[in-house]
């Protein structure tokens, strides 16, 4: 007979909180596709509960129901009782982790072409070279469908690169910032990384990079690898610690929300809770700080092509920031911004999410582009990297060569009249 309790890997206040009322069910992406209660907010509470009740066991299918949440955390947004269901997510995640053996390919891929790769941008690079190879030689069709579709993901022209640790304001100084350059974000978006720079240049800032940053901690956090997270944490705080900086920006809304809830992730440990609060205190979107400067983007000429924007999860749900991205576009665009339905839906990105669960990533990918083709607009916006990599995947498959996917620094960089 087992008389061990069941581990209590949840804060049963916070689980409490979710009253079962059906609200959340509209903003979820799976539940959407699916109509799976199992695949929705408080279907997957429920089954939190269980596991830690002992009432249901850590099988292969109650954690295929965990493992399908994209994590976009839309359902907080919705959520009349104020539930924490990232908070509760990323714990169960990390008891997953700890207590599930999940299959040969699903443990190389999480432990170690992601886990190994992803947070490191030199191993990344590497990595990219042999896949790169293979779509240069047109060999994708050789490949399983597995592989073609994480192949189609990779951008044609990656542009990769440093920033220096100083870059001076442009004209007269207001103040200093630091800046997150990211792992994706450096190794395939560089020019976006500079981009940013120079916009956070030219309204008046000095942007601080320090070398010795590193990754953010959002992929381990995501996947339910707490541990791995808080360390990423307390490299960056002590990293930045070290610059007298009026706040820290980042321009990839998952990486920002990680990077806001430090404190969370550090909540229990004493010696380091104070520092994450002030670190995160600091935290800014690129959007959300440029967004008080808005007389500094006007468009160098009459904009005269139709616009829409796709609501990154992460900036939208974690750190509710939609109005300040829009009003920028908005700011370029004018009466040719149109609003995209559905655009507060997750693209199927999540992170690694369209690596992990290739289908439902595919089914949410077809379905974000069938909405952005239905705006006319040849321009769609965000401002996440795994966003720009899913929809731009999405657009090529659709044939919609006439639209182009821009991340929201490439865009304002491009069309606002600089002085």
């Amino acid at each position: 007979m087992n008389t061990h309790a069941p581990e209590q890997f949840l804060d049963e206040d916070k689980s409490l909180a979710c009253i079962h009322c059906g609200l959340c069910l509209s903003s979820c992406p799976t539940y959407l596709e699916t109509g799976n209660e199992n695949n929705s907010p408080r279907g997957r509470i429920y089954l939190m509960r269980a596991l830690q009740q002992g009432r249901q066991p850590l099988g292969d299918a109650t954690v295929h129901h965990i493992d399908l949440c994209l994590g976009c955390r839309a359902c907080e947004v919705a959520c009349p009782s104020g539930v924490q269901y990232g908070h509760l997510l990323e714990h169960t995640r990390d008891h997953i982790e700890k207590h599930h053996s999940r299959s040969t390919f699903q443990t190389f891929l999480r432990r170690v072409a992601i886990e190994k790769v992803f947070p490191f941008p030199t191993r990344m690079k590497l990595a990219l070279l042999p896949a790169r190879a293979v779509k240069l030689l047109h060999a994708e069709n050789f490949l399983p469908k597995f592989a073609r579709e994480a192949l189609s993901l990779i951008p044609d022209n990656p542009s990769a690169g440093k920033l220096p640790e100083i870059s001076p304001a442009f004209g007269e100084k207001r103040g200093t910032v630091g800046f997150i350059s990211g792992c994706v974000m450096s190794v395939m978006f560089g020019d976006t990384n500079r981009a940013s720079v120079k916009l956070l240049n030219r309204a008046g800032y000095d942007v601080v990079t320090p070398p010795a940053q590193g990754c953010c901690g959002a992929l381990h956090a995501h996947s339910g690898r707490l541990e791995l997270a808080r360390d990423a944490a307390r490299v960056n705080i002590a990293v930045f610690e070290q610059h007298n900086v009026d706040a820290i920006i980042i321009n990839a809304a998952g990486c920002g929300s990680t990077l806001k809830e430090y404190e969370n992730l550090l909540h229990h440990d004493p010696q380091w809770l104070d520092r994450a609060q002030k670190f995160s205190g600091k935290v800014k979107d690129l959007t959300e700080w440029l967004a008080k400067d808005l007389d500094a983007n006007k468009p160098a000429t009459p904009f005269k092509t139709k616009v829409t924007y796709h609501d990154a999860c992460h900036l939208a749900h974690a750190q509710r920031i939609t109005k300040q991205p829009r009003d920028l576009v908005k700011a370029i665009a004018g009466e040719n911004f149109v609003e995209l339905t559905e655009s507060d839906v997750c693209c199927g990105s999540a992170g690694t999410y369209n690596l992990t669960e290739p289908e439902m990533a595919e089914r949410l990918g077809n379905r974000k582009t069938e909405n952005i083709l239905k705006t006319g607009a040849q321009i769609v916006v965000t401002s996440n990297p795994g966003c720009l990599l899913q929809i731009q995947a999405g657009l090529r498959k659709a044939g919609a060569s006439n639209v182009k996917a821009m991340h929201i620094a490439d865009f304002l960089e491009e069309f606002s009249q600089h002085p």
